[in-house]
């Protein structure tokens, strides 16, 4: 079971060997890659064969590329990712847009709920209880845009009065750099499941590669979104928000991984757009920093 993330943070060559990866510059190291679930090549001076980006690619192993500045740029997404991918995709274009707006209407729900209870684990209760109002008021389909009510409350609370997420600060870009990994993560899952990322639930931009990701990662952004508000101005932010992807968390009431609980929530999102039935819906319900 893979369970590793690599981060490669500096000039190397990068290969594959016998089930392993290898990384070559001053000293030599090998990982299984049955263990990895997630690479990040970190340094724009690190070179790899095209041999590994394939081994990579067949075992569904998430590959983050980052720019100069060490942000997340783009990624590798195999072109199949799943067996019945053709099949999926056939189910995918038969959404009905009521399983759509039923869908759509829970991952606000679980959003807003995720944002208040992170509010109220940082003691700014008045404004939990105003963010925890919302959740009521959502519909199917969001018709009268709680998210975006919620979310000026919620932004302005958590991060100060005036805060902007256009602004160029160093809390956008540790939230930035958080969702990209959260983004990857989930692109990884929807891939594996058989289903295309273009194709969105509420996410219809077509300049987006990942509509649909979009849509599935809404209701975990508040986990970095409470990781960033803990951390110091003088914190290098990239390792610790790569590592909440290891982050413990409870899920229809057990214990597991960040990551592995967004595959679960990813299959269970689709199976509700089949099926129409939003019940068994699968969002996480606690963690702890």
């Amino acid at each position: 079971m893979s369970f590793r993330t690599v981060v490669v943070s500096s000039r190397a060559k990068l290969e594959t060997s016998l089930g392993y990866l290898v990384c070559r510059s001053e000293i030599e190291k090998r990982i299984l890659l049955s263990e990895i679930s997630t690479l990040i090549i970190q340094s724009t001076a690190v070179s790899m064969t095209a041999a590994l980006l394939s081994e990579l690619a067949k075992r569904n192993i998430k590959v983050v590329f980052c720019d100069e500045k060490s942000n997340p740029e783009s990624e590798l997404v195999a072109y199949s990712g799943n067996s019945l991918s053709s099949r999926r995709i056939q189910e995918q274009l038969l959404w009905d847009e009521k399983a759509k707006a039923d869908v759509w209407g829970m991952i606000v729900k679980a959003k807003i709920s995720r944002q208040a209870e992170t509010l109220r684990k940082h003691g700014i209760n008045e404004k939990y209880l105003q963010v925890k109002s919302y959740v009521d008021e959502v519909t199917p389909g969001d018709r009268t845009n709680r998210e975006g009510f919620a979310a000026k409350v919620y932004f302005n609370a958590l991060f100060g009065e005036g805060f902007s997420r256009s602004d160029d600060c160093f809390v956008n870009g540790a939230l930035n750099y958080g969702y990209s990994i959260l983004l990857s993560a989930i692109s990884r899952a929807v891939v594996a499941n058989g289903y295309l990322l273009e194709l969105g639930v509420k996410h219809h931009n077509e300049y987006n590669r990942f509509n649909l990701a979009c849509d599935f990662m809404e209701p975990f952004r508040a986990i970095v979104d409470d990781k960033v508000k803990r951390l110091s101005l003088k914190d290098d932010f990239k390792v610790p928000l790569i590592n909440l992807l290891n982050l413990n968390v409870v899920t229809n009431n057990m214990n597991t991984t960040l990551d592995n609980a967004i595959g679960n929530s990813v299959s269970s999102y689709i199976n509700a757009l089949n099926t129409g039935s939003v019940d068994k819906m699968s969002f996480i319900e606690d963690y702890e920093l």
